[in-house]
């Protein structure tokens, strides 16, 4: 009789700690490693379940008293772009999107670190390194990708790759049932272009293409005003106690 184990993965709670999303709060994660050859299935079931990818973990919040950080997944095949974001795709008609392995490069980091100082002086990654940042990217036992966005420039991708200027940068988990937005940056400069938007329309669209039914965005938080544009892609699903529901923006309002 055999009377091995099955490999499960473990799960792991983290200490209290300043929430960074909402003032007076305090958040605590749960978390598991993912490793081994059945990471790439448990990253699949973990984020249909709300987890969010780090590196080798999955984590989801498991705080005592707040339940504002919700999971939201764009229905991709239903989506259809507004006329601020057809706008947007407009202005961006001159950016190439490629798709590498999940490779870090000089130019990517510091890309990386012209957006963290601009954006994020305070946050968590705000002193991240070089080998920081090659460790976020490389360090992933799941089926990821690194998605540059580059201005076409005359002659530039003929007999070749794109040579434009790199204009941001997507970190993407392939997922069975679509694409996971694990990290985004851009070049703070061209603000006008909304590249953070142009980079969720270039993923829905590929999404389309593949066939599959959802882009996962992470946690919308309720209250927080820099994760408010995650609701403007719709129809969406937001992961509730009954399981994945469609969203109704009005019922904000």
């Amino acid at each position: 009789m055999n009377t091995q184990a099955t490999p499960s993965p473990q799960f792991y709670l983290t200490a209290p700690a300043v929430c960074p999303y909402l003032p007076g709060e305090m958040e605590r994660k749960v978390f598991t490693h993912l490793v081994g050859p059945r990471a790439a299935e448990m990253n699949d079931l973990l984020t249909q379940g709300g987890f969010r990818r780090s590196q080798n973990i999955a984590y989801r919040p498991a705080c005592e008293s707040c339940r504002a950080c919700i999971s939201v997944r764009i229905l991709a095949g239903e989506f259809g772009p507004n006329r601020s974001m057809r706008r947007v795709l407009a202005t961006n008609r001159d950016v190439v999107a490629t798709v590498y392995p999940a490779q870090p490069s000089t130019e990517q980091f510091s890309l990386f670190r012209r957006y963290l100082d601009d954006r994020h002086q305070r946050g968590g990654m705000s002193d991240m390194s070089a080998l920081d940042y090659a460790i976020m990217v490389e360090d992933t036992h799941v089926n990821t990708r690194i998605i540059e966005y580059r201005r076409r420039e005359p002659g530039s991708g003929i007999g070749g790759e794109p040579r434009g200027e790199l204009m941001a940068v997507a970190l993407t988990d392939m997922m069975s049932d679509g694409l996971s937005m694990v990290y985004s940056f851009f070049n703070p400069e061209f603000e006008k272009r909304s590249l953070g938007t142009f980079m969720i329309l270039d993923h829905i669209s590929r999404t389309k293409a593949l066939g599959l039914p959802h882009v996962y965005l992470g946690y919308w938080v309720k209250g927080s005003a820099k994760m408010g544009y995650k609701t403007r892609f719709q129809p969406q699903e937001h992961l509730t106690p009954r399981g994945w529901e469609l969203y109704d923006p009005s019922s904000e309002a």
